[in-house]
């Protein structure tokens, strides 16, 4: 038979591979290969690393479950795939269509060398199939997600695993890199899988009302594993749709409309990045991109460390520094405080993130911050501030989030935990937590700092209004 390499990128699995399936259908054997690509080495995101490293062991250990391996070489894609294609006697390479303007780039140097076949997976509607009339992209969520649940959906189930990928040739290659994962997070397919089963069986019924619940286990905690395609986001859709159709009453179905919605976030986020690679230097919205940001190195480290005096953002960020992951609803409180009550640039935040995050995607993390930050595409308006101690009391009303990620505030009373500078001396005392010892004072006082934000977007908007350009 003859022979093609599938070229695994973001799609660690097995089960609704669509590059996988492609290969085997057209009647291929299939040599697995992941290249270890400096650019992704070098990067300072060492927890996203170790996930991928440990998915690639697991992914490694089903393919010997059916005869076949995983090889592993290190350096510049082409040159590597060009060596495999050689060495192989392969006939063609499969790869999961990739969005991010990086891996665009990369494909297209491979393609014009070696033949490359390039297959819709990563997303259930390609990004240039979500767009309006005229072929022009959307810009804003609603009208997306309508076209989106408009096209045509496989009515019948995502593909199972193959059996087998056919005998190949045996190459050699390098060891799968180690790296420590923290705990909360086992990086496989099959964790992806009960994940997504149990969340819909379960936990969806509540999660419309839940979802921005700090306190409690709300969500689905997929976004790793979609991230590095451990599932598929058309098995997820599918699934998802499944249980629509057949949820037990009202707060089911509801539930999982409403997650139903976020994938399409995610969908959407992707093809904003797709049709406008810009966003990953600047603000979408021209009229924001003059934002005369605060220079405020040592604000910015405290937001980083969990060290701002306020309570929730601190516990989301100590959340984020210790596992990896953060609540979503977390990501907004977090980024509005770092922009809209520091004035510190949005990008900086999304560095930051980028660096910690387990499930970190060039994408979903810069939408979620020109979102929050009101510069980018069906952004919310640069005038919505967030409160963080409102949000804070909403989303964390008995305050078990907040004393989790920080001990120090542990017998502050609720009246004041969301906003402990307000204790009296004898309450601090009392609580063992004295603020600005124990516990920062607040770096900034949240309504000056709003009327600060509003005048420097206001003056942004200004200079674009009389900029002849």
């Amino acid at each position: 038979m003859p022979l093609a390499l599938w070229w695994i990128r973001r799609d660690l699995r097995l089960i609704d591979n669509a590059a996988l399936n492609a290969a085997l259908t057209e009647g291929f054997q299939v040599l697995p290969v992941f290249v270890l690509d400096p650019r992704l080495l070098n990067l300072p995101a060492s927890r996203r690393k170790a996930f991928l490293f440990n998915g690639l062991h697991r992914l490694r250990q089903e393919l010997h479950n059916r005869g076949s391996d995983l090889l592993l070489r290190q350096g510049d894609p082409l040159d590597i795939l060009s060596g495999i294609f050689s060495e192989s006697g392969a006939l063609r390479i499969y790869a999961e269509e990739d969005y991010t303007p990086y891996a665009r780039q990369r494909d297209r140097r491979v393609s014009q060398t070696l033949p490359l076949e390039l297959v819709l997976g990563a997303t259930v509607h390609h990004p240039d199939m979500v767009v309006k009339a005229d072929g022009k992209p959307y810009t804003v969520f609603t009208p997306f997600s309508k076209v989106w649940k408009a096209l045509p959906f496989p009515s019948s189930p995502p593909q199972q695993a193959p059996h087998s990928l056919g005998d190949c040739p045996r190459l050699a290659g390098e060891p799968i890199p180690e790296g420590d994962l923290p705990p909360g997070f086992p990086a496989a397919e099959g964790e992806a899988n009960l994940r997504l089963q149990t969340f819909l069986g379960e936990r969806v019924a509540a999660y419309a009302e839940d979802r921005d619940r700090l306190d409690l286990p709300g969500t689905s905690l997929l976004s790793p594993y979609l991230r590095f395609g451990m599932i598929s986001a058309r098995r997820a859709a599918w699934l998802t749709y499944q249980r629509i159709r057949e949820a037990p009453d009202a707060g089911f179905r509801r539930g999982a409309e409403t997650f139903l919605n976020e994938l399409i976030w995610r969908e959407f986020y992707q093809a904003v990045l797709y049709h406008f690679p810009r966003v990953l230097e600047s603000a979408f919205q021209p009229a924001l991109r003059a934002i005369p940001w605060r220079d405020a190195p040592e604000e910015l480290h405290a937001w980083q460390a969990g060290l701002t005096g306020v309570p929730v953002v601190d516990a989301c960020m100590r959340q984020l520094n210790k596992t990896g992951w953060m609540h979503n609803r977390g990501r907004m409180i977090a980024a509005s405080y770092l922009v809209k009550d520091l004035l510190i640039d949005w990008r900086a935040g999304e560095k930051w993130f980028m660096r910690q995050l387990i499930d970190g995607d060039p994408a979903a993390n810069n939408g979620g911050w020109q979102w929050t930050a009101g510069v980018g595409t069906d952004a919310a308006p640069y005038f919505r501030i967030f409160n963080p101690v409102s949000q804070g009391r909403r989303c964390d009303p008995q305050g078990d989030f907040v004393r989790r990620w920080l001990p120090e505030l542990t017998r502050v009373p609720l009246a004041y935990l969301h906003e402990p500078w307000l204790m009296p001396e004898d309450v601090q005392r009392a609580s063992n937590c004295i603020i600005g010892r124990d516990y920062p004072a607040p770096l900034v006082d949240h309504r000056e700092a709003k009327e600060r934000t509003l005048a420097a977007y206001r003056e942004s908007r200004q200079l674009a209004s009389t900029d002849p350009s």
